[in-house]
């Protein structure tokens, strides 16, 4: 059985994991959970809630992680994986996401509204933090190599669940579930184990939750950073999926 394999780079702040439990929804698919999790903290030294209850959890060498899960059997004809962009650091050869059963979604929100709720949970942030630099690097190899890179702003999935799914399935060569709308409340099996750290509120969740704007301040001190990113930011976007 050929595997079709879908590579979900986000940036953090996404709704990302609601995407992963949208697609774990469908009776065809296998859901992956940030597999080079353990190989971004062993590598970073970052120090994140459960730190070592996820080194002890997952394979910390990214090549056999590739091997492994990301390129390894599967028992089903969809693997959905959720990626942080960010977790590339560290010498990952993204090489595999060439791979001809390979089809890559790149995540994206308008840093303006991401940066101060990634702030209040890293504290000092530096621009390897939010992905966009490892997101556009990825993005351009694959274009350059006629790859499928598929663009959605989560705002705008948020905002249309139905239309942005069903763009996003025509993208990657599948159909469309009705179920990938709506799921049960609580955990699942396709959850890393840092769920109860990072995912209070997917695990309250049914479906997508509507979209609202933020409104709080935004940090001075993170003006630099958000200039960067949005840069990025507009580029990828320019890129993106409309809604069907």
């Amino acid at each position: 059985m050929t595997t079709t394999r879908i590579a979900m780079w986000s940036c953090p702040r996404t709704v990302s994991t609601a995407l992963l439990r949208s697609f774990a929804e469908r009776p065809d698919t296998i859901g992956v959970d940030e597999p080079l999790y353990a190989h971004y903290l062993a590598t970073s030294g970052k120090l994140h809630p459960m730190r070592e209850e996820i080194l002890a959890s997952q394979q910390q060498n990214w090549s056999q992680v590739v091997e492994e899960v990301l390129l390894g059997p599967c028992e089903r004809p969809l693997q959905f994986v959720k990626h942080m962009a960010h977790h590339l650091e560290g010498g990952v050869d993204t090489s595999f996401a060439m791979a001809p059963t390979m089809r890559n979604i790149f995540l994206i929100r308008d840093p303006r509204e991401m940066l101060v709720s990634l702030q209040r949970d890293l504290g000092e942030l530096e621009r390897f933090d939010t992905g966009f630099g490892r997101q556009l690097e990825l993005y351009q190899r694959l274009r350059k190599a006629g790859r499928c890179a598929a663009v959605v702003d989560s705002s705008e999935l948020l905002a249309n669940p139905e239309g942005m799914l069903k763009a996003i399935c025509a993208a990657v060569g599948i159909d469309f579930l009705p179920c990938m709308l709506q799921w049960s409340a609580g955990n699942h099996s396709c959850y890393g184990v840092w769920a109860p750290a990072w995912y209070a509120k997917v695990l309250t969740s049914t479906s997508f939750r509507a979209y609202q704007a933020k409104t709080e301040p935004f940090p001075p001190e993170l003006e630099a950073l958000h200039d960067w990113a949005s840069t990025i930011y507009k580029e990828l976007r320019a890129e993106r999926l409309q809604a069907s």
